[in-house]
């Protein structure tokens, strides 16, 4: 067999596990489980809670229950809606962000200033302050230096509004009082709970 015949026969194999790789993809990526969306009439289809422009992994926030409010320079207003200790040591506070200004609003001061860490638009630079033990807790991290928070903050438009949340590591249990921080913002005191 001459080097063209083979070189052309180990390109139709690469194509056709590409193609055949592709089809496994798609196929991985239907809505499997649930009938494909379709309904019998009595119940809607499942829905995700996270808005489509919440960004990946954004938990949707109760706005039905507010406790604290943040308003910041140019009509920008964080509200708070729940701060959740969870059985994993870990604290997630979720709310929204909303902006009653008349430009486009970006996070590029809520970041951190880690210059390692990858989290560009983001709420990166939130703390939790724990006043009476004297303990500031910073957002937490995975393995690639991304925040485990809100990322993609940028051109929030007059009117519009966002969800939004970051995770910490728990304060210990008898702590249930916290201020949430973020820069260019006051502090809102608010409650932690299980």
């Amino acid at each position: 067999m001459s080097i063209r015949r083979t070189t052309k026969a180990a390109r139709g194999a690469v194509a056709m596990a590409s193609a055949v790789g592709l089809a496994l993809v798609v196929a991985g990526c239907g809505r499997g489980g649930d009938g494909g969306g379709q309904t019998d009439g009595k119940n809607p289809p499942s829905r995700s809670a996270t808005p489509k422009d919440g960004g990946p992994g954004t938990p949707a926030a109760d706005s039905s229950k507010v406790i604290g409010e943040m308003k910041g320079p140019d009509g920008v207003v964080v509200t708070l809606n729940s701060v959740v200790r969870d059985s994993g040591g870990f604290v997630t506070v979720s709310g929204t962000v909303a902006n009653h200004g008349t430009r486009a609003f970006n996070a590029i001061d809520w970041r951190s200033n880690e210059t390692e860490l990858r989290s560009r638009s983001s709420i990166s630079g939130a703390t939790l302050v724990d006043k009476a033990g004297k303990k500031r807790y910073l957002v937490l991290r995975d393995t690639n230096g991304e925040c485990l928070c809100t990322t993609g903050l940028s051109g929030l438009m007059p009117g519009a509004s966002r969800p939004i949340f970051a995770q910490f590591p728990a304060p210990p249990a008898k702590v249930t009082e916290v201020d949430f921080q973020l820069p260019t913002m006051p502090p809102a005191s608010v409650q932690i709970t299980d």
